[in-house]
């Protein structure tokens, strides 16, 4: 799902609601790094609670002082983070 080389990391295959939760707890001993940069480009399947996940990993960095970037945003993620008006938080 997710792997890290220090401040970047791949965010890969499906994101939905089914595994979110699984996603999310890798994750969280993974996204350690002052500014982390997260590519979303090996996305496969995406839905709200992937808007969601990312939403939620770019509050933590703002509690803890911390930066988090996302590049390489698949169309159909983009589609939904315009359909909920928060193209602008993901960086798309």
């Amino acid at each position: 799902m997710i792997s890290c080389d220090g401040d970047r990391c791949l965010l890969q295959g499906p994101v939905n609601i089914g595994n979110v939760v699984t996603v999310l707890e890798e994750a969280r001993q993974l996204l350690t790094a002052p500014h982390v940069t997260i590519d979303l480009a090996g996305l496969t399947e995406v839905d709200s609670t992937t808007v969601s996940l990312l939403l939620e990993w770019r509050r933590a960095a703002q509690r803890e002082n911390r930066k988090i970037s996302y590049t390489n945003l698949p169309d159909n993620l983009k589609s939904l983070a315009t359909l909920y008006g928060v193209t602008e938080l993901l960086g798309g």
